[in-house]
């Protein structure tokens, strides 16, 4: 594996790390919508996995991401389209996809 791509994929891992510990308080959707600088934290995060997939399908297209597609059009969605980004879209994407992309994530790095 190239060196850049085990380093964006160190880079996805963390951020999901940062994301759970940020949501270490957060029990229920309400609590998440409520919460401004969680929030923003959880879009920053997504913002770098989806960049960081992004280069990684660049150079090496042959690694699988289930779901990578979405992935980075979340991040674009993000950064271009961030008045359409809502909390309800951010929660469902960390309760559902992000443990998905952990196991993944993890499995490339070994």
């Amino acid at each position: 594996m190239r060196p850049e791509v085990k380093a964006w994929l160190e880079d996805i891992d963390r951020s999901i790390d940062e994301i759970s510990v940020f949501l270490q308080d957060t029990h229920t959707f309400s609590e998440f919508e409520r919460d401004l600088k969680t929030r923003k934290a959880v879009e920053r995060n997504i913002e770098i996995i989806g960049e960081a997939i992004n280069r990684i399908l660049k150079v090496e297209p042959g690694i699988k991401i289930s779901d990578s597609r979405k992935i980075v059009d979340t991040r674009n969605r993000i950064i271009h389209g961030y008045d359409r980004v809502t909390a309800d879209i951010l929660w469902l994407i960390v309760r559902k996809s992000l443990p998905a992309l952990k196991c993944e994530v993890d499995r490339f790095m070994k």
